[in-house]
């Protein structure tokens, strides 16, 4: 198993993860790669409120409506797409006011949730509004058809969960007991529901009026039943999504480094995925220390700095005295130096232990070296699929299969 492999058999990918772990250059390499290496239409979409993926792929801003990457683009950076590369972004409001018009039972009803201010508020603020609406989008791209495959690119991992609720959690809040409550007058009709509803909860509207207007509970009441009009339509699409993300055509893969808290997370989430019964397919570890740290050649190499400081140093110096004149500085640098190799070379090992445990977390496990600058380009994101998509080998020295 490789990740050409793994995506070929795929239609959606949910890369997911904590913060900070390179989440969102992973997914966009991804899709980078499966365009050189597989072909079709290949669409990545961030639901991340960071803009670094536009600039990357070179295509400026992007919003909901998917924008092409240019062939000439990509082969100015050195690929030979045999597809065709496509990246958006979601916007929440848009998305939303798609939503209204497409399930509203008619026109009027879908310009009076649109023109309500509790909607603007809801649509902006709700915490599982940006969630909700990200799962509504990529079921929305995947039934178009027009992709072979779509990468996702998640809110960090405690929010992952929250993406993964959210059509459950927005149903059951609109056909929740306080909404029914606060519509109760509407849908009863007739002057006896109103007055007692009013009687039964004359100080909390008292101080409503007070605080946020006379006509601040009719605005909500109004609102709500409009919405809710779009109601069977919420909980219709809440168990598609649901039946999308436990379909075999869909994979997460779960992007962490190898430090203690994001690891933690990561190994929380793929736990509540197990537990959802939602397909892993890879685990990539970003931000790796790269494989020299574990060359037996570099150790001893190490050592002799350490062993011979003061005769490298008097050889420094007999072969440049003027940049090396203080003989004993050079010497404690080149301790130093030799030192601070092998710090890295025991986290090395200590990181080659946690690869080969966390093989059996996934079909695939994958990782990717650290870099010293941030990627920022076609070419930076280039060479992180480079080793995504390199074939795997064996890790000298945990002995578990993981990719170059």
């Amino acid at each position: 198993m490789n990740l050409t492999a793994l995506l070929a058999t795929k239609e959606i990918v949910v890369c997911c993860g904590s913060g900070g772990v390179g989440k969102t250059s992973i997914a966009a390499a991804t899709a980078l790669g499966a365009v050189n290496e597989i072909g079709g239409r290949v669409l990545v979409v961030t639901v991340d409120p960071a803009r670094r993926l536009a600039g990357a792929l070179g295509v400026g801003g992007l919003g909901n409506l998917a924008r092409r990457v240019p062939d000439d683009v990509l082969k100015a950076a050195g690929y030979e797409p045999r597809g065709e590369l496509w990246a958006a972004m979601l916007d929440t409001k848009q998305s939303w006011d798609d939503l209204v018009l497409r399930h509203a039972p008619d026109e009027a009803t879908a310009y009076r949730i649109l023109d309500n201010r509790l909607y603007h508020n809801l649509t902006a603020r709700f915490v599982q509004s940006h969630d909700y609406i990200a799962m509504e989008r990529l079921y929305e791209l995947h039934a178009s058809g027009d992709y072979d495959l779509i990468v996702v690119d998640t809110p960090p991992t405690r929010n992952a969960i929250d993406f993964l609720d959210a059509p459950a959690r927005m149903a059951d809040f609109f056909g929740g007991r306080l909404l029914r409550w606060l519509t109760l007058p509407y849908r009863v009709g007739g002057k006896r529901g109103t007055r007692l509803l009013d009687i039964a909860s004359r100080p909390f509207y008292q101080v409503a009026d007070r605080v946020l207007g006379s006509r601040f509970l009719q605005e909500i009441a109004e609102f709500f039943l409009n919405f809710q009009s779009m109601y069977d339509g919420f909980v219709e699409r809440a168990h598609a999504v649901e039946g999308l993300l436990s379909d075999r055509r869909t994979t997460f893969a779960i992007v962490t480094t190898l430090e203690a808290a994001p690891l933690r997370e990561a190994e929380s989430f793929r736990a509540e995925l197990d537990a959802r019964r939602l397909h892993v397919g890879a685990m990539i570890l970003n931000k790796t220390l790269p494989d020299f740290f574990l060359d037996a050649a570099g150790t001893m190499a190490a050592q002799r700095m350490v062993d011979g400081a003061e005769e490298l140093a008097a050889g420094l110096h007999r072969a440049d005295p003027e940049s090396f004149a203080d003989e004993v500085r050079v010497a404690r640098v080149l301790r130093t130096v030799a030192d601070s190799f092998h710090n890295f070379a025991i986290v090395a090992a200590r990181e080659a232990e946690l690869r080969n445990e966390l093989s059996a977390a996934a079909p695939l496990t994958l990782r990717v070296p650290g870099r010293d600058d941030d990627i920022a380009d076609l070419e930076g994101l280039g060479w992180i699929a480079g080793h995504l998509f390199a074939s795997a080998r064996r890790d000298p020295l945990a002995g578990g299969m993981i990719d170059a």
